[in-house]
């Protein structure tokens, strides 16, 4: 046993290329588990920086100057993120304390509705159950709003840090824009010379992960307004909240959109119980995600990651149980470094293999 696991190592782990791509991506993962809540600001500042570059590019690409593309670009994100704090921001607050007004007799509804069914379905269900359900329900809505009210709580009590991180990301966004080559030519200063391997997997992740998270901030906008527009025009209640939380949903693939059923029938059943107007919100939003689904998303995400749906509902539910709503959220951007890696593996296997035979 130890023989063939010595072998093992001696035919896969014997080239440095691979040992220096291997070490490279431990330290990534040690220093953002370590140092990840110190340094987010910092973090914040490399992802925003990494997704406007994709712009200044693009204008530099169409001849013009990159400070006068980097100068656009940056005007543009300050301005939208100030439309963001100061008009979208207090809109979502409003609405998200107008829910945990109507919490209360939201939860007595569920609770009449479910205390009919015994009498409607005695060979289904029996009472008992129906109050266990209950309980369950009510504990688990009283913990979500105890764990709500500790965020907010904390939120107040951090408010001089949130102003911290909104003077000082932006400020980070445009030296990280600005001394991009600089600052990439003093990290690698630290790296081995010979990386040829783990060069090539930073290119086609960077390019793969680019496009896809570009893709993924514009189907974001296109299905939060649409969905915004919807919801406003059926009248539906927390329109804004709700079309916030389906344009977010699109960050999990496949799964996001099914979960964002359950809180869009439960605000049109109790605002309109089962009437037209329930059946017409349910068909709006199913519209919307067929449209997304088979329409928006393939135009903006064509070929842009590699990985069959089985892949990825295979990372959702793997780096979801492993790091919660951030691996749900970077499940996409995980499976495609893993997929480079393994990829970059087996193509500098065979390129080795090739050369022992000739």
């Amino acid at each position: 046993m130890k023989k063939l696991f010595l072998e093992w190592i001696k035919k896969y782990l014997s080239d440095p290329q691979l040992i220096i791509l291997g070490l490279m991506l431990i330290l990534g993962f040690v220093i953002i588990l370590l140092l990840g809540k110190m340094l987010l600001p910092v973090f914040a500042g490399i992802v925003i920086a990494f997704l406007l570059d994709g712009f200044v590019s693009l204008l530099v690409r169409l001849h013009i100057p990159r400070r006068i593309s980097l100068g656009a670009v940056f005007v543009v994100f300050l301005v939208c993120l100030f439309v963001l704090l100061v008009g979208f921001l207090p809109l979502l607050l409003g609405q998200i304390r107008q829910l945990f007004q109507q919490l209360p007799s939201m939860i007595g509804g569920i609770q009449k509705a479910l205390m009919l069914l015994p009498e409607r379905y005695p060979d289904f269900i029996s009472e008992v159950q129906i109050k266990n359900i209950i309980i369950f329900l009510s504990s688990e809505l009283t913990s979500a709003g105890q764990r709500l009210l500790s965020l907010s709580l904390a939120s107040v009590r951090s408010i001089i840090s949130v102003i911290v991180y909104l003077i000082l990301v932006p400020f980070l966004v445009f030296f990280f824009l600005k001394d991009k080559t600089a600052i990439l030519h003093w990290l690698g200063t630290f790296l081995p010379e010979h990386r040829g391997l783990a060069t090539e997997v930073w290119h086609d992740v960077n390019q793969q992960i680019g496009n896809y998270v570009r893709g993924k901030i514009f189907e974001i906008i296109i299905v939060w307004v649409a969905a915004y527009i919807t919801f406003l025009a059926l009248k539906l209640d927390f329109s804004m909240l709700l079309a916030f939380l389906v344009g977010l949903s699109v960050l999990i693939p496949y799964i996001g959109a099914a979960v964002m059923y359950l809180p869009v029938a439960l605000v049109a059943y109790f605002q309109w119980g089962l009437s037209a107007e329930f059946v017409y919100a349910l068909i709006a939003y199913s519209i919307i995600q067929l449209l997304d689904g088979n329409l928006l998303a393939p135009l903006l995400l064509s070929g842009v990651v590699n990985l069959h749906p089985v892949a990825i509902i295979s990372a959702v539910l793997v780096f979801g149980g492993l790091w919660g709503f951030w691996g749900l959220i970077f499940a996409v951007p995980l499976a495609t470094l893993v997929h480079a890696v393994i990829k970059a593996f087996f193509a500098r296997k065979e390129a080795r293999d090739q050369e022992a035979g000739s």
